[in-house]
């Protein structure tokens, strides 16, 4: 078979199966704009990345205005004011318990650093708990680490022989969620386990699985009473996607660790943090280095990266952009309600701004066949939508108007007609 014109081996591509790779000349707001003049309405942000649109002109401008200033220095031993000002903005909106941001570069690493963090804290304090708890279909990252924490699958079944073992819990699926909680007061009660990580209210790559916000609730509480680290992967959830700025506001939980990344820079440059309590740096603080942190990229807390997150949180100050926030969750809501009773398509779902549904097929998931077909269909009607298998998401930018939703919808429809 040919190989692909371009030497470059793009993520989570199947290149004997993909054809020609869409070349993006710019984004504006809701839409990319092709090399060969096609106008693509970008209706997952990019990978859920982009927040209020592409290239968003307060954050391009604080790049700009920085990268005449400092764009790298070394962050151990050194500091800039772009990082001390944006972890003193994440303070301000994060809840009060969390007191320290360690800078990182993705959604990945931020969970590498969660995870290190709550081992550490139990090695400094002379405590061997050891064991990760995580929910099963979960997903966390492709590092390692991270990989270790998220579901066995095709995600990571060539890499076994580096993964290790964790304790899984059931997803709470609609009428079993009581299983979830009782699985979970089982692992503390017989582990003792050193953490629980979760992603909050939404599953994102394991196919957009939704639960309630009381379950969340419910699996902090459990971990407070057997002094279970609780890690929040707000990844994905965080930055108004499940219609609160954090998926945690829902029920007022606090998680003694929490990451965050994607939209922390508005979806303009790789950046990721991950926050902890005091106590949790305080297991770290000591004058024997043999206790420190031992966790560190190249590029921790660039400066442009930071600048533009600063930007992107100045947006959030302004009440406009959770307005516009609510108005999305809105229109997705009216949108989803006719395909509750299409029969051609099941489990049909929304939290906050996400919606999801499952176009029915004699072989569901991941690697499903319809799979690559409807992707094709998509990016045939300008339309970048990336479904799990045969689960279709859409997961908009906040500029998104009612017009784009529409296109958005009646190309899923056609979708049906065609090959369900």
């Amino acid at each position: 078979m040919p190989r692909p014109s371009s030497p470059i081996w793009h993520p989570f591509t199947q290149h004997a199966l993909q054809g020609e790779i869409t070349r993006i000349a710019r984004g504006e707001g809701a839409y990319l704009h092709a090399a060969d003049g096609r106008h693509i309405m970008d209706a997952i942000s990019s990978w859920w990345v982009v927040t209020h649109g592409h290239c968003h002109p307060h954050i391009v401008s604080a790049i700009q205005e920085q990268a005449s200033k400092l764009n790298q220095i070394i962050f151990a031993g050194y500091t800039h004011e772009p990082a001390e000002e944006l972890a003193a903005q994440l303070l301000q909106l994060t809840p009060p318990a969390l007191e320290y941001v360690f800078f990182s570069d993705s959604g990945s690493t931020s969970v590498e650093v969660a995870l290190k963090m709550a081992l550490g804290y139990w090695n400094n304090i002379g405590k061997k708990r050891t064991r990760i708890v995580v929910m099963q279909h979960s997903y966390h990252g492709d590092t390692v680490g991270a990989m270790s924490v998220g579901a066995r699958g095709v995600f990571n079944a060539a890499y076994e022989p580096l993964l290790f073992d964790v304790t899984p819990i059931p997803f709470p699926a609609t009428g079993r969620e009581r299983d979830t909680l009782s699985a979970l007061y089982s692992v503390c009660q017989e582990e003792m386990p050193a953490a629980l990580i979760v992603e909050p209210l939404i599953l994102g790559a394991g196919g957009m699985l939704m639960y309630p916000a009381w379950v969340l609730r419910e699996m902090k509480r459990i971990c407070e009473d057997w002094g279970v680290l609780f890690i929040a992967d707000e990844v994905m959830t965080g930055w108004g996607r499940t219609g609160t700025l954090f998926a945690c506001e829902q029920v007022d939980v606090t998680p003694d660790i929490a990451c965050y990344s994607k939209g922390l820079t508005g979806g303009s440059l790789p950046l990721a943090v991950t926050l902890c309590r005091a106590d949790i740096f305080d297991a770290h603080y000591s004058k024997d280095r043999n206790l420190t942190f031992f966790h560190s990229s190249s590029y921790t807390a660039n400066p442009l990266a930071c600048a533009a997150a600063r930007a992107n949180l100045d947006l959030w100050q302004n009440s406009d952009a959770r307005t516009r926030v609510s108005t999305v969750a809105s229109m997705q809501e009216h949108a989803i309600q006719p395909f509750q009773t299409d029969p051609r398509f099941a489990n049909v779902r929304r939290t906050g701004t996400i919606t999801a549904l499952d176009l029915k097929t004699d072989d569901p998931g991941y690697l499903a066949g319809i799979g690559p077909k409807l992707q094709a269909f998509f990016s045939d009607r300008n339309l970048l939508l990336r479904p799990l298998g045969n689960t279709i998401y859409v997961m908009p930018p906040y500029c998104v108007t009612a017009a784009d939703l529409d296109q958005i919808y009646a190309a899923i429809r056609e979708a049906a007609d065609l090959f369900a």
